[in-house]
């Protein structure tokens, strides 16, 4: 029995129609919140098949994650199945979500159309080109190495490696450890840079310790300055025992010498700048024959020249069987710095992923760190460098590939073998992509490697929606399309089907201020009476009142848990309301915005909408570290910050409440028009006294008296207090 495809386009718009229907070789749908762009994409892509004869072999579907394939497939089979019954089995929630995927498996294969679709995310469109062509540039017989033991891909976690990236970092970094050298370099850097944060002590008061010792030596002493702690760090790698700053006193008063060496039985004093006169203590070690020797804040200038120094100073006074060298091993060495020690490994993962997905060479990066005016960046790169290269050897010895090397190993293998480049090329004739303001360079330089002249490249996504910045995405892909893109057109879906006038119109109006993006003009299809509710709150608690006070209204008025969706910026903004509503039996939706992106409600609460440290814009100017990989511009970090609060406000259907501080309010509210917004709050209460007067005499009154006692006049007791 032949089932027909559902090809009605009746009930698509002009835009959504002109997008389904075009010819264009290089066309990017540019979808507003809300515009029904993936039911446009599901839409092209059976018109595809059903009016243009396409094969669905010739058709390939890219989305970014694994529940956006399941949510294309889901659609497409519902479409197919005229009995409605698959759709009815997807929302019933007595069914569990292994029912469903199995569910889902047995439809995909009973309409032969859909199955012979290739809808994928990148990973896992990558996974597939490798595992059946890849044995020409990669093992073919490969294993994913990822951040977690469970991968979010189904498909992908049985061919999961047996360790995750960070166990091999940190692997790696303690077998190079083995090298003393590279040890004692590594354990510098964590205790002058995580621990001392001797960085942040030049410009933040908070970091400086009352007693002035806030450099930690090697074996844990506090010392006063750089130069004392190089001191002390060549006594420790002499294996070389030391008292800092020992009391003594020879005859007349007491003191503390820098340093003191028991085998040698003799002081050093270091002589700098800001060192206290030298010449009464002198007298002092003459008095008591005591061996006193000098160094100068000058030699520390020439490392080698300061080493030889103190070695012709130390070492030729102690005795003649002293040993000269220590044993020493990561465990001792980093024993109560192991949380430390994990900070630094994750930061190596992390530009061991950047510099993948800039398409970096790691020489040139090495190189351009050495230049950098930072000692601290220039040192963690002289250290992070090496576990890089030996991560890289590790994954490739083991036959390796993390997530990034899906893509990059693919695209390399197209390069190198055109022969297989060509086989994808002739097979795909349509390339359809998802969500295109997400992409990031290996995933466009990828797609490039897959086109031809003849091959249709159908893109859908929203500007105003890039919030993946951090993890590589470059917006300029979809803002700039048809300069990436030769011979490109560009199609608007500007009807939000979504949200009402009042949400759409605050929304158009917040991104209003990003210069980094293209314009359109965003509409309403509802039409409602309620304006978004702006309320401020003079302390969190009552912030948290107002906020349960209106979900019980919402409930007890018929809406359902799933009807209301809260959404912070950070986490740990929502932890006192999750408590509250815990207490009180409520169970609130919730999600981080970035987490939400894709999602709606009937009603939307956005929490924590207060300006600074901790608040929303939360602008984050990460690590100079980072900026050796990739800059950081401010400007373009707070255009991504307004664009995750246009996220926000977009994912509300019906109501919308924006909870601030009072006095604090963000910066993102003030960008608001008042026509869009009804604004709320408890308020203060006056700090002048009510106080009640003679009408005549104008003497003060109690406020039970009748009659005035100075003048005899009768009171008004209604005007007085109507004052």
């Amino acid at each position: 029995m032949t089932i027909a495809i559902k090809t009605d386009l009746s009930s698509l718009n002009e835009s959504q129609r002109e997008a389904v229907i075009s010819e264009d070789k290089r066309l990017l749908v540019l979808a507003g919140a809300g515009s029904g762009k993936t039911k446009t994409l599901l839409q092209k892509l059976i018109y595809l098949i059903e009016e243009k004869g396409v094969s669905p072999s010739n058709i390939l579907a890219i989305t970014f994650t694994k529940n956006a394939t399941n949510e294309m497939i889901d659609r497409l089979i519902i479409s197919a199945d005229q009995s409605g019954g698959y759709e009815r089995q997807l929302f019933d929630k007595r069914r569990s979500f292994a029912d469903k995927q199995q569910e889902r498996f047995t439809q995909q294969k009973k309409y032969k159309w859909i199955e012979g679709l290739t809808i994928k995310t990148f990973h896992g469109f990558c996974f597939s080109i490798l595992r059946n062509y890849g044995v020409n540039e990669f093992d073919n017989k490969f294993r994913i190495i990822g951040d977690e033991k469970k991968d979010a891909e189904e498909e992908l976690s049985k061919y999961a490696a047996p360790e995750i990236v960070f166990e091999v970092m940190h692997k790696l970094l303690i077998e190079q450890c083995e090298n003393t050298e590279y040890l004692l370099q590594l354990k510098r850097y964590i205790l002058d840079y995580l621990i001392d944060k001797i960085h942040l002590k030049q410009v933040d008061p908070q970091y400086l310790p009352k007693d002035g010792k806030y450099f930690t030596t090697l074996n844990g002493t506090k010392v006063r300055s750089k130069s004392e702690q190089f001191i002390a760090d060549w006594f420790y790698r002499h294996s070389i025992k030391f008292e800092y700053e020992p009391l003594l006193n020879v005859k007349d008063f007491s003191f503390t010498p820098d340093f003191y060496i028991p085998d040698a039985n003799l002081y050093i004093e270091h002589i700098s700048d800001k060192s206290y006169p030298m010449r009464d203590k002198e007298e002092q070690f003459k008095k008591g024959n005591l061996l006193l020797v000098k160094t100068y804040e000058s030699m520390t200038k020439d490392s080698a020249l300061f080493n030889h120094t103190l070695d012709n100073i130390v070492k030729n006074r102690l005795p003649a069987d002293y040993h000269k060298t220590v044993s020493i091993n990561f465990k001792e060495e980093f024993h109560g710095y192991q949380e430390d020690v994990k900070d630094f490994v994750q930061q190596v993962i992390r530009i061991t992923d950047m510099i993948k997905v800039e398409n970096i060479d790691i020489d040139t990066v090495l190189e351009k760190a050495r230049k950098d005016q930072h000692e601290r960046v220039r040192n963690f790169y002289e250290l992070a460098i090496q576990i890089v290269k030996k991560y890289n050897h590790y994954c490739t010895n083991k036959s390796y590939l993390d997530f990034n090397d899906l893509i990059s190993t693919s695209t390399s293998l197209f390069k190198n073998h055109i022969d297989i480049a060509n086989r994808y090329k002739n097979k795909y004739q349509y390339i359809l992509v998802d969500e295109f303001q997400d992409v990031n360079n290996l995933q466009v330089e990828l797609i490039k490697l897959l086109l031809t002249e003849s091959t249709q490249l159908f893109c859908v996504g929203d500007d105003w929606q890039s919030i993946y910045g951090f993890r590589g995405s470059n917006v300029s892909y979809i803002v700039e399309f048809e300069s990436h893109f030769t011979n490109a057109r560009t199609i608007k879906l500007n009807l939000n089907y979504r949200s009402t006038q009042n949400i759409v119109g605050a929304s158009n109006e917040v991104i209003k201020h990003n210069k980094f993006k293209v314009d359109k003009d965003v509409y309403a299809s509802k039409r409602s009476e309620h304006k978004i509710v702006v309320y401020s709150g003079a302390t969190e608690e009552e912030n948290i009142q107002f906020c349960f006070d209106k979900v019980k209204e919402l409930l007890k008025d018929g809406l359902n848990n799933e009807d209301i969706l809260f959404l912070y910026r950070r986490s740990k903004m929502f932890a006192p309301y999750f408590y509250r509503f815990k207490d009180e039996h409520i169970k609130v939706s919730s999600k981080t915005i970035h987490a939400a992106k894709g999602l709606e409600a009937k009603v939307v609460f956005i929490i924590g909408l207060k300006e600074g440290h901790g608040g929303f814009p939360d602008i984050w100017l990460e690590d100079r570290i980072f900026h050796v990989i990739k800059k950081a511009n401010h400007d373009l970090l707070i255009e991504e910050e307004r664009r995750l609060f246009y996220v926000a406000i977009t994912r509300a259907k019906d109501k919308l409440f924006l909870i601030t501080e009072k006095g604090n309010e963000s910066s993102f509210l003030k960008e608001i028009p008042e026509i869009f917004t009804v604004k709320t709050s408890t308020p203060i209460k006056s700090v002048v006294e009510k106080v009640i007067t003679c009408s005549k005499c104008f003497s003060q009154l109690e406020n039970l008296w009748v009659v005035c006692p100075y003048c005899g006049e009768k009171t008004n007791k209604e005007e007085n207090n109507d004052k």
